[in-house]
């Protein structure tokens, strides 16, 4: 990770990255409201060997240093993350991977070379979220209107790999190509698709399977002929009682199961509602494209940090009880550990005014 020449007097990286997490952990408001918290620490600065920094450095930094450097960091800090990070709940061996793309709104005013429609300016935050952990293991951002197609490209899933994906990404050369790369992957069928049936399975009587077949696409697009067979569940949900079209390139494993790994992808779902309710992503302290990616990719490297520090100390509490704790005691000289561990309340003693009451 290296950047450019800069200048000698310049803020660091670290001292940037530190000032970062700082307004992401403590829910600063503002470059303002960064400099000022930092400023009120200033004993600390030694111990953390940051620089003092103020608001015009710290905003000339995400403005002028390319952001690049943080996808880099985010890739370095996955890798630390996967080797203490605890399995998926399937039988399979595979990785397990869920797409998804969510829209981050923005101000037209601010970020008019970021519209979206003509009323509103918004980024989209593109997301793989390794199951193993529940990480995010490959992040870009956007402008709003960019499509998720475009993005599901970007990452090459290793051979093997399972991936979990909303009908919105139906596109059925990808389709192809995973399969051809030995991809397995899992979604919902289009209302208007059409296919013709190869073969009709079994399905037990009473069960939240409906059906089990195996279909080829008759689109009469371009290449349409060449398109792989695939297989085609229908499914129930007994609780609710809605039905469910799956399709998968996976003619192994039991129906049950592709549902149980399609119901799996609503983890990114709340993996987007936790980083949006915990992580300042929804405001932004910079209005230049560099400085708006260099905010939301900072701020998925302290969440990958926290996810760290939960899976190497084995820490019972959840990311949101970590990221609150952190939040009340972020300068407090305490052992990170002992923080999250629950201790027990000392024996009752009365107070030291009843004490001398009690004397006289």
């Amino acid at each position: 990770m290296v950047d450019g020449k800069v200048r000698a007097t310049a803020l660091s990286r670290w001292s940037q990255f530190v000032a970062l997490t700082l307004g992401q952990l403590s829910g600063r408001q503002s470059l303002r409201d960064i400099e000022s918290c930092l400023a009120s620490q200033r004993h600390l600065h030694y111990h953390l060997g940051t620089q003092p920094v103020s608001k015009s450095e710290l905003s000339r930094a995400n403005e002028q240093r390319d952001a690049k450097f943080y996808t880099q960091l985010f890739q370095l800090l996955y890798q630390r993350c996967t080797h203490h990070a605890p399995r998926h709940g399937f039988r399979f061996k595979h990785k397990l991977f869920s797409l998804e793309g969510s829209l981050l709104n923005a101000s037209m005013k601010l970020f008019s070379w970021a519209d979206y429609n003509r009323k509103k300016a918004a980024f989209k935050l593109h997301v793989w979220l390794d199951h193993d952990g529940l990480i995010p293991c490959f992040a870009q951002v956007t402008e709003g209107r960019v499509s998720e197609n475009e993005q599901a490209r970007a990452f090459d899933a290793p051979r093997g790999s399972v991936l979990v994906f909303v009908k919105g990404y139906n596109n059925y050369r990808w389709h192809k190509t995973l399969t051809d790369k030995g991809i397995y992957w899992t979604t919902r069928i289009r209302g208007n698709a059409k296919y013709k049936v190869l073969e009709r399975r079994d399905t037990a009587p009473n069960s939240a399977v409906t059906s089990d077949k195996i279909i080829k696409y008759s689109s009469k697009q371009r290449d349409g002929d060449k398109l792989n067979p695939i297989r085609r569940i229908g499914y129930r949900d007994l609780e609710t009682g809605r039905h469910y079209v799956f399709i998968t390139n996976h003619f192994d494993w039991s129906a049950q199961t592709i549902a149980d790994i399609y119901k799996q992808r609503w983890q990114v779902e709340l993996f987007f509602k936790w980083i949006k309710q915990n992580l300042k992503i929804k405001t932004f302290i910079g209005n230049s494209k560099n400085a708006v990616l260099t905010q939301i990719l900072a701020a998925l490297c302290v969440y990958l940090l926290i996810a760290f520090m939960k899976f190497q100390s084995k820490l019972s509490p959840s990311m949101q009880q970590i990221a609150r704790l952190l939040h009340t005691n972020l300068f407090s000289k305490r052992d990170l550990i002992g923080l999250f561990q629950k201790v027990k309340p000392d024996k009752y003693s009365p107070p030291q005014m009843m004490l001398s009451l009690v004397r006289r």
